[in-house]
Parts: structure tokens; C-alpha cells; sequence
């Protein structure tokens, strides 16, 4: 545990002042680098007011992805361990 916090903390502290943007700002840079005049043809409904909400709606909607995904792996395989013993 020690070591998975440390690979998670290190560059983080590392790069102290350095933006972690997703590839969402860099895919839109990219477009409009292509096509000065793009103008995208759909909105936000709502725009988080700070990067940080933004991270932790991910971070949410990550965790319970995976828990759907583990609750799922998990009754498939007991259902495969309870065939077997039949």
C-alpha cells in the first residue's frame, strides 16, 4: 500500500506547479488548429466552477464504474463456482 501511495504522490510533488489538463483541452486545441473557424455544435449543460470539482465528478464517476465492474465480475464468478459444484 505504502508503495502504490508513494508512485501516486511522488509526481504529483514533482511537478508542484505543473496544470493536468485531459486530452479533452488538447483534442480541442488540435481541431482548431486544423480548422481556425470550427465552432463546435454542441454545449455543456453545466460547467463545473473549478478544475478540482471537475477531477472529483471524474474520480466519482470512476469509482462507480468499478464497483459496477467488480460487482458484476464478482456474481458471474461465483455463479461459475456454484455450477461447478453442482
Amino acid at each position: 500500500m505504502l508503495l502504490i501511495l508513494l508512485i501516486a504522490v511522488i509526481p504529483i510533488l514533482m511537478n508542484n506547479g505543473a496544470e493536468f489538463e485531459g486530452a479533452d483541452g488538447e483534442a480541442e486545441e488540435a481541431v482548431l488548429e486544423m480548422n481556425p473557424g470550427y465552432e463546435p455544435w454542441a454545449a455543456p449543460l453545466w460547467e463545473p466552477p473549478s478544475g478540482e470539482i471537475e477531477s472529483l465528478l471524474f474520480s466519482v464517476q470512476v469509482a462507480m464504474g468499478a464497483g459496477a465492474m467488480g460487482y458484476v465480475l464478482g456474481i458471474m464468478r461465483e455463479r461459475k463456482k456454484l455450477a461447478s459444484n453442482r
